[in-house]
């Protein structure tokens, strides 16, 4: 690699024999135009899932033929069903995107669009049966088509399971390179690194001359210019690029930007600046031809809320019939081990900022409270939280109850009072709150949870910022999808016990 003058200093890496951006712009183009075959393993990934959905599609229609009290032989309406769901079921798959790269492994859009051709497929045949007047089995419309669905939703369940894994280690990613001002770029840059299941890997950055060298200090990848970013992904091999918010990234320069990419086959994403809200609160509005970027209000009140509610005490009081035995015996487990109380009672902040009272079985010696200002020095928190790794007050059963988080159970009593919900930010001690600043204090718009997106994503080895951004990225884009997204996840981040202690 070559260093220009104004970037020796600072270690910020340019193209080698790329004096100037724009000269050599053409001859970028030119190699990214020559490369535009697919991945291999996106190739090898896709393959594999039309051959599992195909094999579904044919054990599905199979099943209701051997079914039948009066199997269907060759040349019957069932039969030639049977067989047209073989290649009607991946064909539908692909007519709605759900084999496209863009929908492997992060958000909800697979799904999504794995739904949109089982009801394609449902309608379908449904109607054909109808006009036609087919004498079609009812189990192949009522029972195989619905299963054929939720076995495909399963799959690919399991095979993102499976592709979220490769990527952390670095495997079947793509290749990125980031577009934009300094502190934008460096935002997006550590966001991407440490979340690489998301399958996004930095290779490079470009930035204004200024931003240089900081972000090349920080981000630790090759940096260049603006007008480098074509030279950047030929060199290596980039993907996708990712454009920041700023004003030297927006309007001609993204379009510029946008015609050069043509035919290369790299993907242009970009970053509207709005990180902490997405999903559905975010839509394209055309305003007499000028594209607008919609983000509707977020919702604390109104008929989903009722439905939350309602379905947190049901789930609270199901639970706590169901987990009675173990309840009991974390209960005379507690009580037998130490002295004191069996459960633990604590002033939290809920809703609107009023307090309740939180309820938790005791995992410390009774005195804990009182010890607290002599480990004060250990306090490994960057917030205004108290945390420990190692804390000699936590008993010995209490340290087991915490790595299972048994210790939360007794909180299904503050769900089912109304006091707290199944999901929602992280309780706050009324210390945390009179620290809060008004964007924080967002938090108490909604009432705390039992999990939350900080209960999956680290628990107590989350920093305050990141814990923060968390419960504010869940306020500003609460949904009861995304609880029952969070609810399925819990379970897999106890069972793995990480950042409880």
């Amino acid at each position: 690699m070559l260093l220009d003058r104004h970037q020796a200093s600072s270690g910020a890496v340019i193209l080698p024999g790329a004096p100037g951006g724009s000269a050599a712009a053409p001859v970028a183009r030119a190699r990214l135009l020559a490369r535009r075959a697919a991945p291999a393993w996106v190739r090898t990934y896709s393959r594999t899932l039309v051959a599992v959905e195909t094999a579904l599609a044919a054990a599905a229609g199979a099943t209701v033929l051997v079914a039948r009290a009066d199997p269907a032989g060759p040349g019957t309406a069932l039969f030639w069903a049977a067989l047209a769901l073989v290649a009607a079921w991946p064909v539908l798959l692909a007519c709605t995107g759900a084999y496209s790269e863009r929908v492997y492994g992060t958000g909800s859009d697979e799904y999504r669009r794995v739904g949109r051709a089982g009801l394609l497929l449902l309608g379908t045949t449904s109607f054909l049966s109808y006009a036609a007047a087919l004498e079609l089995s009812r189990a192949l419309v009522v029972v195989a088509l619905p299963v054929l669905v939720l076995a495909t939703l399963l799959v690919r369940y399991a095979a993102r399971t499976r592709l979220r894994g490769l990527r952390a280690q670095g495997l079947c990613t793509k290749k990125v390179v980031v577009v934009g001002r300094g502190g934008a770029v460096l935002e997006l840059v550590t966001r991407l690194q440490r979340e690489r299941f998301g399958g996004l890997e930095v290779v490079a950055a470009a930035v204004t001359p200024d931003d240089r060298a900081r972000v090349a200090e920080r981000a630790g990848v090759p940096v260049g210019g603006l007008d480098d970013v074509l030279l950047l992904a030929g060199t290596y091999d980039a993907d996708t690029i990712a454009v920041t918010s700023a004003s030297e990234t927006a309007a001609q320069y993204l379009r510029r930007l946008s015609w050069q990419l043509e035919g290369t086959g790299i993907e242009l994403l970009v970053a509207p600046g709005l990180i902490e809200v997405a999903g559905p609160r975010l839509h394209i509005r055309p305003f007499e031809g000028l594209p607008l970027l919609a983000v509707e209000e977020p919702c604390f009140e109104g008929w989903r809320r009722v439905v939350k509610g309602s379905m947190d005490r049901a789930v609270a009081a199901l639970a706590l019939l169901v987990l009675s035995p173990l309840l009991l015996v974390v209960a005379v487990a507690v009580r037998c081990t130490s002295a004191g109380p069996v459960l633990y009672r604590q002033e939290r902040v809920g809703l609107g900022g009023r307090t309740f009272t939180m309820l938790k079985f005791r995992s410390m010696v009774v005195d804990a409270d009182r010890q607290l200002d002599r480990l004060r020095a250990e306090n490994i928190s960057d917030g205004p939280l108290f945390k420990i790794r190692t804390d000699p007050r936590v008993t010995p059963v209490g340290r087991l109850l915490r790595r299972l988080s048994l210790d939360e159970l007794p909180q299904l009593l503050n769900v089912l009072g109304g006091g707290m919900s199944l999901v929602g930010p992280r309780p706050p001690l009324p210390a945390e709150v009179a620290r809060y600043d008004s964007s924080v204090s967002r938090r108490l718009l909604v009432k705390p949870g039992l999990t939350g997106l900080w209960q999956i994503s680290g628990r107590s080895d989350l920093s305050w910022e990141e814990s923060v951004r968390l419960d504010l990225r869940y306020v500003e884009n609460w949904s009861l999808a995304l609880d029952a997204v969070i609810l399925w996840k819990t379970g897999r981040a106890v069972l793995s016990r990480s950042g409880a202690y």
